[in-house]
């Protein structure tokens, strides 16, 4: 996608002139007066920068878009802000989308929101906001017409227009059976495959287009998880959303030269391993293959630091055989999926007069070995419950009632990931209204059968108040006796933290887990933890975007904040929510 640079929005420029008209006999001099006038407000316009159909006419699914344009508009919005972004003033404008260039090969759905003349279509809007998110998009749609042959070539010109705007102009080329790249599918993990161990990736790719490509890249991405052991020299090497362990990946990019002719199948001189660490499960290993030659190759290096590989020379080699069914558009893996987890819940004993306030601080750890990635899911916090004592109330805390109904229920979220040797503490503050003597509440992880987590017999715990100290607490792990602030959680590790809130966990974390301090508002969870979660998951070919403990496979424990729904398979909460896109749509 092209993304132009953005200049500030409320850049003056000042122009001054002076004239003279009709004074010279009366020896007078008029001057005109500088005035400001100012600068157009950048705005640029986004999409693919090209798109490959195939002879075939698989174009993916029937009657979807292959291309969707957008706007950027001046300025900066945070989409974390909880806040909408403030409208930039404009008199309106007009985003002309010219497709004339594919006449002859190609059926254009222009979008349908528009004025469309042919294969012109002329999209007339008013809304414009900084950034991209809630500025309008537009789909289109092509399909081969029958006169359609390979080598067929255009280019979908997109242009601009409004007063005090000043719009990016954006090509979309387009080619007819050009080369197309099928991936040669990854092979289960073998028997008895366990954290730590390396797996052997065997890649490949066969060419299906109706033309030669000249020359291929090859990405292979792992996250936080997995690693790659060995380097190559026509290889490069970075990190990528190092701030982010839903998006970290270790990235290899290798380039390959030569001709690939269509119909031929290739696989690399020797596989690739993939090295899991420890605490590995559920991590994501993918790849792609793409017909871009070595000298494009730079483009695809952009935004990241990549260092040069200095081993062996990795080579492709064709190979006879193989079933259509061997090759797929996505090539990705989940290693290893035999690791465990062990979360704990901890609460607390304290006493207190009538009247009192006390502290109670809930204790959530992981105690390995493995780490709640959440990547398949996105992110989903863990949830579980929390009982408030009979004869108390809730003065402040950083959950949220489950319902008006059960004023003594709360829900409390921790959001993934959830490191490995990570605790976070939630602090409730109750007033005691009435002493009733071993007053309990029961903490609770949800019931069902995880089999990721290690040790279940520590997923519930207790707080007591006014305990005489002979009150059954079963599966409770610990809890600490005394004052009115003496605790049972095992606490926080590595930085500090703010109770309250939903929001992303903050810290830098890569592949080594480095802990750090996190700050969240709002009803829901806190705690310290080692990277950011909450960003949008990856697409699962296995599975599509999975949710926690789906059938597929994920790792991560879904809940949800206010609106929650019960699965029926283990009645785990889940939470679902979309941002809201403004604009036309095809």
């Amino acid at each position: 996608m092209r993304t132009g640079s953005l200049r500030s929005p409320w850049g003056r420029a000042a122009v001054a002139g002076a004239a003279a008209a009709g004074l010279a006999a009366a020896g007078l001099a008029g001057v005109a007066h500088a005035a400001d006038v100012q600068a157009p407000l950048p705005v640029t316009i986004t999409g693919p920068d090209k798109v490959d159909l195939a002879l075939d006419g698989a174009e993916g699914e029937p009657g979807q878009p292959q291309i969707e344009l957008g706007l950027t508009g001046p300025g900066e919005y945070d989409p974390d802000s909880g806040t909408d972004p403030e409208p930039i003033p404009n008199s309106g404008y007009k985003v002309t989308i010219d497709a004339t260039a594919l006449k002859g090969f190609a059926e254009v759905g222009l979008p349908e929101s528009c004025d469309v003349d042919g294969l012109v279509a002329v999209c007339a809007e008013s809304s414009l906001y900084p950034g991209d998110i809630y500025n309008p998009f537009w789909d289109i749609r092509l399909d081969l017409l029958d006169t359609a042959e390979a080598g067929d070539y255009g280019k979908i010109k997109v242009t601009g227009k409004g007063e005090g705007l000043e719009f990016s102009k954006h090509t979309v080329e387009v080619l007819v059976g050009g080369p197309e790249l099928l991936k040669k599918k990854l092979p289960d993990e073998p028997a008895g495959f366990r954290p730590g161990d390396t797996y052997d990736a065997t890649l490949g790719f066969r060419n299906v287009g109706s033309m030669s490509a000249d020359g291929v890249v090859l990405r292979f991405t792992g996250s936080r998880g997995l690693s790659f052991p060995d380097s190559y020299d026509n290889c490069s090497y970075a990190e990528e959303s190092k701030d982010d362990l839903i998006r970290y990946r270790h990235v290899a990019l290798c380039t390959f030269e030569g001709e690939f002719l269509p119909g031929a199948a290739y696989e690399l001189s020797e596989p690739v391993r993939v090295r899991t660490a420890d605490f590995a499960l559920g991590d994501i290993f993918g790849y792609s293959f793409d017909a871009v030659g070595a000298k494009e190759a730079d483009a695809l290096r952009a935004g990241a630091d990549y260092r040069q590989g200095s081993g062996a020379t990795l080579t492709l080699k064709p190979v006879k055989g193989g079933q259509s069914g061997d090759y797929t558009n996505y090539a990705e893996i989940d290693l290893p999926l035999q690791n465990t987890y062990d979360l704990d819940l901890t609460g607390a004993r304290v006493a207190g007069k009538q009247g009192e306030t006390v502290t109670v601080d809930v204790g959530l750890s992981n105690h390995g070995p493995a780490w709640l990635g959440g990547l398949r899911s996105g992110g989903e916090p863990i949830s579980f419950s929390v009982r408030i004592p009979e004869g108390a109330s809730v003065v402040d805390s950083p959950c949220s009632p489950m319902n008006d109904e059960s004023p003594s229920e709360y829900l409390c979220f921790a959001n993934t990931p959830f490191l490995e040797d990570e605790a976070r503490t939630f602090p409730f503050e109750l007033r005691i209204d009435k002493v009733v003597a071993g007053a309990k509440g029961k903490i609770a992880l949800p019931e069902y059968d995880n089999p990721w987590e290690g040790d279940p017999s520590n997923d519930t715990g207790w707080i007591v108040l006014n305990g005489t100290g002979d009150e059954e607490t079963p599966g409770d792990s610990g809890g600490g006796t005394g004052g009115s602030d003496s605790t049972g959680g095992t606490g926080t590790t590595g930085g500090s933290q703010t109770t309250g809130g939903t929001g992303t966990t903050g810290g830098s974390d890569t592949a080594g887990g480095t802990t750090g301090a996190t700050t969240t508002a709002g009803t829901g969870t806190t705690g310290t933890t080692g990277g950011s979660g909450g960003a949008t998951g990856g697409q699962s070919p296995q599975g599509g975007e999975d949710g926690l403990l789906a059938s597929t496979g994920s790792t991560a424990l879904l809940a949800s904040a206010g609106a929650a729904l019960a699965l029926a398979a283990g009645g785990v909460l889940v939470v679902v929510s979309r941002r809201r896109r403004a604009g036309g749509t095809a």
